[in-house]
């Protein structure tokens, strides 16, 4: 298959592999990645035409251009070498086209027009005849430099002939500060298209979102032609408020103002009330309906994770006044305290009794970048894990898992009973931090942070250093990403070593002291 240079944003590089594989899987094309590096936008990937290469990155993300690869270096010598040996039977093609040259540098600065021109003319040996278009000529080729930090000389070098650009603008027609509808959870415009992309979704495919709020991720859907709805445990986020959404507008503020917004109303079938863990959806193994699920559940951090029940339970009396009052205007059901982690196994669950074979769960769940909050990542027999993305924070990271519905011959029958018949071992807790683990570490690991801090100010004040210095330093601490147990170690091992020149000065001040009781009395 031709080789192909595919531009890529340096941002989210967890992403990029997940996202190529999937666009190639909703183009219908075979992809091969050839040469990737997290710390290079630039990627060589196998494909077998420019019409499938511009289907994969017509509606990538993290793409920003894809090029038919013609030569590629470590120096221009070894560049137009490889151009002359690799792409002689290309040039006839072009001979005669309209055509222009450009260079992009990679961490270097701009280059001169005399650099330029004097580096285009250098490869005048492919014989092109037509005329120079700077606008849309029939072909643009594309010199990329790729520069270490501060090195004057490119490190490697690849010429390419433009074949398509992607869909990361996307992201400025959705983004937040534009839309009519938010809150403070909303998904950033461009991570809720990049999982839907992860997801597959695409024309003729219904998405779901179980959490959805204000409707991030099935309005990513929906721009890439999916039919979508979804639900919340909390029925205002969906249906919203009486008055404008941003200054400035009228109207009320709900979820369909924002697909009316985008001109994707008529894919929204709209959104219900309704908690996962007792969804009044259809359950049957046997007529699975989604092709995807996308969604980011609450981790419980801001306020307890709740489904709907008693924490107690009800007596007769008080479940007549719930039968009798359900339907009520105001009536707000109880909510009981939930684990996360039963949540997560709660989605795969419902993914597999839903989902058609070959269908996508694309779910995000926190994760720390410290050991001790570490959660495990939830599995289940009928489902595979195609992809792993982590979008890493200051103090803490989530994870982008995304999971293919198995096919019934591809299950693991020993896995499937051990799975039915393994009890799960509710914990007894009833507060929010006693049922979720990673709730209750995330504030202890900031409590724990914070008084490592105060301990570390504490010691060097006790090895001579002034508070005022103590203080800047540990501030300091977050900044350089520096281990704070290794600095509290630092200044106890500071101050052990004040301690021993103390006690041996001591010593040698009582040594003297009894010379010289010894000396005056003789």
């Amino acid at each position: 298959m031709p080789a192909y240079l595919v531009r890529l944003a340096q941002i989210h590089e967890s992403f990029r592999k997940a996202e190529l594989h999937a666009l190639a899987e909703v183009a219908g094309v075979k992809i091969e990645i050839v040469k990737y590096d997290d710390d290079s936008p630039y990627c060589i990937v196998n494909l077998a035409s420019d019409a499938a290469a511009e289907a994969v990155a017509s509606r990538a993300m993290l793409v920003q251009g894809i090029y038919e690869l013609w030569g590629q270096g470590t120096t221009y010598d070894e560049l137009r070498a490889h151009v002359k040996d690799t792409t002689s039977a290309k040039w006839p093609t072009y001979e005669h086209c309209t055509f222009n040259f450009r260079i992009e540098r990679y961490r270097g600065v701009q280059a001169t027009p005399e650099y330029t021109h004097t580096t285009v003319d250098s490869f005048r040996f492919l014989g092109f005849k037509g005329k120079w278009q700077f606008k849309n000529p029939d072909a643009s080729f594309r010199i990329f430099e790729d520069h270490l930090l501060d090195a004057k000389e490119p490190h490697h070098l690849y010429l390419g002939r433009w074949i398509a650009d992607s869909g990361r603008d996307a992201k400025n027609t959705y983004d937040l500060k534009k839309r009519h509808y938010i809150s403070t959870t909303s998904m950033d415009a461009e991570l809720a298209l990049l999982t839907a992309n992860i997801a597959l979704a695409a024309p003729g495919k219904l998405f779901y979102d179980p959490f959805m709020g204000t409707g991030g991720f099935p309005i990513a859907c929906a721009h890439y032609g999916a039919v979508v709805t979804g639900s919340d445990i909390d029925g205002r986020a969906i249906r919203g408020t009486g008055g404008s959404a941003r200054r400035g507008q009228t109207g009320p503020k709900n979820v369909q103002m924002n697909f009316e917004q985008y001109g994707t109303a008529s894919q929204y079938l709209g959104g219900f009330a309704s908690d996962l863990t007792n969804t009044p959806l259809r359950l049957d193994a046997n007529t699975p309906w989604l092709d995807g699920i996308v969604c980011d559940p609450p981790y419980g951090i801001r306020e307890g994770l709740k489904v709907l029940g008693s924490r107690e339970l009800t007596t007769p009396e008080e479940k007549a006044v719930h039968a009798k009052n359900f339907k009520a205007d105001g009536y707000i059901p109880p909510k009981r305290p939930y684990s996360f982690t039963a949540l997560l196994d709660d989605i795969l669950a419902f993914a597999v009794v839903t989902l058609v074979p070959g269908g996508r769960l694309s779910m995000w769940m926190p994760t720390a970048n410290d050991e001790d909050i570490e959660l495990i990542i939830p599995s289940h027999p009928c489902l595979e894990l195609s992809s792993v993305c982590v979008q890493a924070f200051n103090k803490w990271s989530r994870r982008l898992l995304t999971y293919r519905k198995r096919r019934p011959s591809e299950v693991n029958e020993e896995e499937l009973r051990a799975l039915e018949e393994r009890k799960r071992d509710y914990e007894q807790g009833t507060k929010a931090s006693d049922l979720n683990d990673f709730r209750r570490k995330y504030f202890q690991g900031f409590r724990e942070f914070e008084d490592m801090k105060k301990e570390f100010v504490r010691m060097k004040v006790g090895a001579g250093i002034r508070k005022e210095e103590a203080v800047e330093e540990a501030e300091l601490l977050e900044e350089t990403h520096m281990s704070a147990k290794a600095k509290v170690e630092a200044a106890k091992q500071q101050i052990g070593i004040a301690a021993k020149a103390e006690e041996t000065a001591v010593a040698q001040a009582e040594e003297l002291n009894e010379r010289f009781k010894v000396e005056s009395s003789g």
